[in-house]
């Protein structure tokens, strides 16, 4: 599993209402120091949620599903910060 932040402040401060688009995948790695991927063909797009926390549960499945598998890491992405970039 690749570690990520748990408790995102992004949880704390959304409302309900908002979207906070979160993109998780995942895929075999060449070396596990890196990020660089197996075969691109073969990554595994798990789906993109509305905020942090569901996105937070697709990878934990994810991971746990193939925790038997050295080389095979999951990612979420914060798409909303790539869409909405920050101003200044």
């Amino acid at each position: 599993m690749t570690e990520i932040k748990h408790g995102d402040p992004e949880t704390k401060s959304a409302s309900q209402d908002q979207q906070l688009l979160h993109l998780v995948f995942g895929g075999e790695l060449e070396d596990l120091r890196g990020t660089r991927f197996r075969d691109l063909n073969a990554l595994d797009i798990v789906g993109v949620f509305p905020n942090y926390a569901t996105a937070h549960a697709a990878w934990k499945a994810k991971a746990q599903a193939t925790v038997d598998n050295a080389h095979m890491r999951y990612f979420i992405v914060h798409m909303h910060r790539l869409l909405e970039p920050p101003v200044g």
